[in-house]
């Protein structure tokens, strides 16, 4: 801390910030009342906020030490650090997402004219698996898929029944299958029968019953999307999914 102390008096810095882990709670919140107490901190990074603290540190330490909060840490790496917005936080903790940041997130990772020419080919001539497996690429870019998961209204009891690696798994299986497959299979599943849903099998390092389910799904999902290209989705399509 005399280091610290000295440091700042000759270097008379514009910001002092100081880097809290979320996850020890009340700990963090005595950590930063000790160096605010010392050096006069400006500024806190909340690291490790994608954890299961969910903002409590955040709370504490804000009303305690009077200091903001400039940056959380959602991930391990330098993109994954963000501006803290206090009502977005707050919302998370709540449960109910925070579709700005979601929203933000898909600006910068997804390509809108890639997405135009989707909506003009699903109009057109229907969804394949090629176009399932380049969406399913798009969203691996917004980061890992629990994060992406609780940023939805309503989805964050969800996915804590899932466990986040769960999750994981089941994309990569996912991806796994379609880039086994053929590109006639993938725009024509159609033709995929009993010897190629067992070659795919083999090259996916998975069972034929994987493949039936991800079919059976994938045309469940070509029926909604041409429904609703058409305008014509049932009002009660939400049921279909309980």
């Amino acid at each position: 801390m005399k280091e610290l102390e000295q440091v700042k008096k000759v270097l008379k810095p514009d910001e002092v910030l100081l880097v809290v882990d979320a996850m020890t709670g009340q700990d963090a919140v005595r950590v930063a009342e000790e160096f605010h107490a010392k050096v006069d901190v400006t500024g806190l990074i909340m690291t490790k906020m994608d954890g299961d603290a969910r903002g409590g540190a955040a709370l504490s330490i804000r009303w305690v030490s009077g200091v903001p909060i400039k940056f959380i840490g959602v991930g391990e790496k330098v993109d994954a650090l963000e501006p803290f917005y206090p009502d977005r936080l707050a919302s998370r903790i709540l449960g109910m997402g925070d579709v700005l940041t979601f929203i933000e997130k898909a600006e910068k990772t997804l390509d809108e004219k890639k997405a135009l020419e989707l909506q003009k080919k699903i109009q057109k001539s229907g969804f394949t698996l090629e176009d399932l497996l380049e969406q399913l690429n798009a969203i691996k870019k917004m980061g890992p898929i629990g994060q992406i998961v609780d940023m939805l209204p309503g989805m964050s009891k969800l996915s804590g029944k899932v466990p986040e690696d769960a999750q994981e798994a089941h994309l990569k299986k996912i991806e796994a299958i379609i880039q086994s497959m053929t590109l006639e299979e993938r725009n024509n599943p159609s033709i995929i029968g009993g010897s190629r849903r067992r070659r795919i099998a083999r090259g996916s390092g998975t069972a034929t019953h994987d493949i039936n389910q991800l079919l059976n799904q994938f045309s469940q999902m070509q029926k909604l999307i041409k429904m609703g290209a058409g305008g014509k989705l049932p009002r009660n399509m939400m049921g279909m999914f309980k």
